[in-house]
């Protein structure tokens, strides 16, 4: 990371020695972790008022690349990007902490971070993010670095956006536009497109702008004349209600995939299979874990949002049962309310579930700040009520501090590792627990001749005992009320 020579005296680096050449893949690890130490350590640092509004560098997020073959494959993709960041609560390592997941999601986009700051405030500057001066130092480091966007972890509103990008002279996005360019890069499905199509649309309308001949208005609608009477309609308009129709279709489109959902989910209902829902932190491992319990082949990458289509797989738990399990979007810290919206149907899955895997990785610094941020989606979802098992993965590679810290606070908890299978069936057997249970307990001897009934009983229930005597199958079965009625006519006698 350079430093700038023509940076103001209020403008102050870190004390902080990180280790060299640390990458933004790895930014979540214990070089910029939380520890409560750090608390009474920032507390007792009682800086100027000058000093606590300055910028503050933030070392160690530069991803530029030293293998040459490797610079030269990436150079004709990346951007120049300087992140951006207002510290309003918490401590600076909580401020460090978001910058450099900040720093992994514009990596993931396909940017080369070049440097990152941060300024303290109470909140940030209506006008420009970060204040008028700020940005003017903004100006210099972009000057500097050869920077060519820089990235705020916020969401600017269309006025912040305008006015930081008239000073720094150079493209302006926030963390809501990053996140949504991840999702349209890695949508492969028409539902994900779609879904992705929509939450940009929202995010654009209100921040269309307009120059020069995109402000000069259209021919008069006159009856008379030369079409020359009335003001007309700007072409900024024109592309506000075409906006405003495909996100009409886009709706539409959706509306009708969802009942396409809606349909197998009422089929198995209707044939009584349990549902477990995938849920959690991106890059948690939740593709790895699905395809750990059920061979998916589902596509698993080191990066964030690598899978966004959701998949269903068909399981069984070690007593027999069939159920299903669905691998959902993975969460963010403030994950753009325009996804969440968008991604409704899909999240759809998590609520109409039995059962909640809630997958947090276990070897980041912070597990807590995760499970708070994947509760917070959940609750917007409308699944509180459904039961949830916290699933610590990567528990080969976590603090044994963490994972005792974790287990111990919560309290329906397993630590496992989808890579090398550690307490894997532990978790099929805490499944198998926690699913619904049929209600009815009943005994039958059914005949040879209703073999369908039998295997029926050991779809949708629980076999207790199963003997094959000359009369019929004898089974002790716990299975739903349906079915407990059509085996009612095969229930033994009483002896006298």
């Amino acid at each position: 990371m350079t430093s700038s020579s023509s940076t103001s005296q209020d403008t102050k680096r870190l004390a902080h020695t990180y280790p060299e050449g640390l990458r933004a893949d790895a930014l979540m690890e214990e070089d910029v972790a939380w520890s409560h130490g750090n608390d009474a350590e920032w507390d007792g640092d009682q800086f100027d008022r000058s000093e606590r509004a300055a910028l503050r560098r933030v070392a160690g997020l530069s991803t530029e690349l030293e293998d040459v073959t490797e610079v030269e494959y990436r150079q004709l993709r990346l951007e120049r990007v300087v992140l951006v960041g207002v510290w309003t609560s918490g401590t600076a390592r909580d401020a460090e902490n978001s910058l450099a997941e900040l720093a992994a999601l514009a990596e993931t986009a396909g940017a080369l971070v070049l440097d990152g700051v941060i300024q303290r405030r109470d909140k940030p500057d209506a006008a420009t993010y970060i204040g008028s001066g700020k940005a003017q130092e903004l100006r210099e480091i972009v000057l500097e670095t050869g920077a060519d966007t820089v990235i705020c972890d916020g969401e600017l509103s269309p006025g912040q956006l305008i006015q930081l990008e008239d000073v720094a002279k150079v493209k302006v996005i926030d963390r809501t536009a990053l996140i949504l360019d991840i999702f349209a890069q890695h949508a492969k499905s028409r539902e994900g497109k779609a879904q992705v199509a929509l939450a940009q649309m929202q995010y654009m309308l209100p921040r269309l702008r307009g120059w020069g001949q995109s402000l000069s208005r259209q021919m008069g609608g006159g009856r008379g004349g030369l079409a020359t009477r009335g003001p007309g309609e700007t072409k900024i308009e024109t592309d506000r209600r075409r906006i405003r129709e495909k996100m009409a279709k886009m709706r539409r489109e959706i509306a009708e995939m969802k009942t396409g959902r809606e349909v197998k989910r009422q089929e198995r209902r209707r044939n009584k299979v349990p549902s477990v829902a995938i849920a959690g932190y991106t890059n948690a491992g939740k593709s790895s874990l699905l395809n750990r319990l059920t061979g998916a082949g589902v596509l698993v990458e080191n990066a964030l949002f690598a899978t966004l289509d959701p998949t269903v797989r068909r399981a069984e738990t070690p007593s027999g049962r069939l159920y299903t399990l669905a691998d959902t979007v993975g969460f963010v810290r403030h994950l753009p309310h325009h996804l969440v919206e968008a991604f409704r149907s899909t999240m759809e899955e998590v609520g109409d579930s039995d059962l909640i895997l809630h997958v947090v990785d276990g070897s980041h610094p912070v597990p807590e700040e995760q499970l708070a941020a994947v509760r917070e989606v959940i609750r917007d979802v409308g699944a509180t009520g459904v039961p949830e098992i916290v699933v610590i993965n990567k528990a080969d590679l976590a603090d044994p501090l963490v994972l005792q810290r974790l287990l111990r606070v919560e309290k329906h908890s397993i630590a496992v590792s989808a890579r090398t299978g550690l307490g894997i069936e532990e978790l099929l057997a805490l499944i198998d627990n926690e699913l619904p249970h049929p209600s009815v307990e009943i005994e039958a001897l059914v005949p040879y001749t209703h073999g369908k009934l039998v295997a029926r009983a050991h779809d949708e229930g629980e076999v207790l005992s199963e003997e094959h005597t000359p009369e019929g199958t004898l089974l002790k079965v716990r299975v739903h009320e349906e079915l407990a009625a059509e085996l009612t006519p095969y229930v033994p006698a009483p002896l006298a």
